[in-house]
């Protein structure tokens, strides 16, 4: 994990390198991360990478531990959901706040977004679908003006996201969050909030309803049992769960 940083950034690049890494799972749940071993193998003083994990810990990713050391943190399925269920609330109200504000340079960056995530569902490219997806509702938050908004909506993409395959997987494919994507833009081009508001709720509570749908099926096949959100029992789930998300 050779890294260049700059000093003048170095607790941010920290940040930025350790997010990465754990988003992208090379860094997995349960992973032990130590003041003393990053520092050496960064090559940097320990101050800029405990201002880092700081950070890390304030958006759920890691778990600070004593004497120094973090652990890249799980999620139940119900906690999933609860992200879900704050995300779809921040980002109603991100498209009700940007409609009355939004212009054609706004309108034509959340295209450009769009047009890329078209180009990679038909490479058949998931990562880089997911990232152009989290620019586009990240960009609807920016829009909105409110930077606390913005604030609280990121930590959430980040628990999130390190789920992506399971959430395309809740969803159904890439194509139908592209329509769904078209549709909001479409709701939002004609000033309509409402309708814009529900479109992006409906986008949004898909994955989260059938998540449930699956731990409500897992639970009545067997109540004594724990919760396991990729049982067979439920046919939109992949055949095993991901990393990071632990039986509730």
């Amino acid at each position: 994990m050779a890294v260049a940083f700059d000093n003048l950034t170095l607790s941010q690049r920290v940040y930025e390198h350790l997010r990465d890494e754990i988003l992208a799972d090379h860094l997995l749940p349960g992973t032990e991360l130590s003041e003393v071993a990053l520092s050496k193998e960064l090559a940097i003083s320990r101050g800029p990478i405990r201002e880092a994990m700081g950070r890390l810990a304030a958006e759920g990713l890691i778990t600070m531990r004593p004497r120094r050391r973090a652990e890249v943190r799980s999620l139940t399925p119900q906690e999933l959901i609860d992200a879900y269920q704050v995300r779809e609330a921040l980002e109603v109200m991100a498209v009700r706040l940007l409609i009355p504000r939004v212009t054609e340079p706004d309108l034509a960056r959340l295209e450009e977004l769009i047009d890329r995530m078209a180009a990679h569902s038909a490479e058949g490219a998931v990562r880089e679908f997911f990232t152009a997806n989290v620019s586009f509702h990240e960009l609807l938050c920016e829009l909105s003006g409110n930077p606390k908004l913005q604030e609280v909506h990121h930590r959430l993409e980040g628990e999130i996201g390190r789920f992506q395959n399971r959430t395309l997987a809740l969803r159904g494919s890439m194509d139908d969050s592209l329509t769904e994507h078209r549709a909001i833009l479409a709701a939002i081009r004609l000033r309509d909030a409402e309708r814009a508001a529900q479109l992006t709720a409906d986008h949004i509570r898909v994955p989260a309803q059938r998540l449930q749908a699956a731990l409500n099926a897992d639970e009545a096949s067997d109540p004594a049992a724990p919760s396991d959100p990729a049982a067979p029992s439920d046919p939109a789930a992949p055949d095993s769960a991901p990393a990071g998300l632990s039986r509730g």
